[in-house]
């Protein structure tokens, strides 16, 4: 079989599970081996799935693995029905799936204004940002070891995203150190992780300029009024149905949703 319909098959396999509600208990072909064959997956899934992106988490690949796979990110769609307002004290029913892979973290989300064809650096990006929020990501697959065979495996399948709550706007976030900002993580009242994005390489304008490199070279545009769910900042934090996570920020902007299951 070629390539390429080897990569058709996965990717009409990930969306016909993710349709359904039907767990993979197995990989559903050969398992990529780089970033382009994953992403070669993800962006056959897009244009099959033909729904329309809201926005892009953003993951952290493992030091270990960078040299073998070549970046230290990785990137999948959010679509613009999986992303809801929770910034106003409502607290939305997020659904993963249940006999799959399902986890909640906190994380700092950015709105992209206007990109156009610039270049950028870690600096100047901040100039296409119009908005800055807290805010969770469901991440959730219907093949449960998605996230036990390496980044390329994880982003063929939308990057292991299922959704987005929107929390609060950071009042102020051009000028607040967002790097030292505490963040805390909880479910069912428990906390569950803390920590500050001291930790997450050059941070979450380090995310909006990878994603702007990455997208760019996929030949995929980034109209404004892209989120960017710029990676998590307590950990991957798995959850169940039933179950009830929120992110504190700064010891005062929270943000929650329930989880609901298939």
């Amino acid at each position: 079989m070629s390539a390429l319909n080897e990569q058709e098959n996965v990717a009409r396999a990930f969306i016909a599970a993710r349709a359904e509600k039907t767990p993979l208990t197995a990989y559903p072909g050969v398992m990529p081996q780089t970033m382009v064959e994953a992403y070669a997956i993800q962006d056959r899934a897009i244009a099959l799935d033909g729904r329309r992106i809201g926005g892009w988490k953003v993951g952290r690949i493992a030091a270990d693995l960078v040299d073998q796979y070549g970046d230290n990110r990785l990137a999948g769609p959010i679509f613009t029905d999986e992303i809801f307002d929770g910034s106003n004290g409502v607290e939305p029913a997020m659904p993963v799936y249940a006999a799959g892979f399902g986890a909640a973290e906190a994380e700092v989300l950015l709105r992209f204004g206007e990109v156009g064809e610039g270049d950028y650096d870690i600096d100047t990006v901040r100039g296409c940002i119009d908005e800055v929020r807290t805010g969770i990501e469901i991440a959730s697959s219907p093949f449960p070891a998605i996230n036990r065979h390496g980044p390329a495996v994880t982003a063929s399948d939308y990057g292991n995203n299922k959704g987005l709550v929107l929390g609060p706007v950071i009042p102020d976030w051009r000028s607040a150190d967002l790097i030292r900002m505490p963040v805390e993580f909880f479910i069912d009242g428990a906390r569950v992780g803390a920590a500050t994005m001291e930790a997450m390489l050059d941070g979450p304008f380090g995310s909006a300029l990878f994603l702007i490199r990455t997208l760019r070279a996929r030949g995929i545009a980034i109209p404004p009024g892209t989120w960017v769910s710029a990676g998590a900042i307590t950990g991957i934090h798995e959850i169940r149905p039933g179950q009830w996570g929120e992110a504190l920020f700064d010891g005062k902007i929270r943000v929650g949703c329930s989880i609901t299951g298939y």
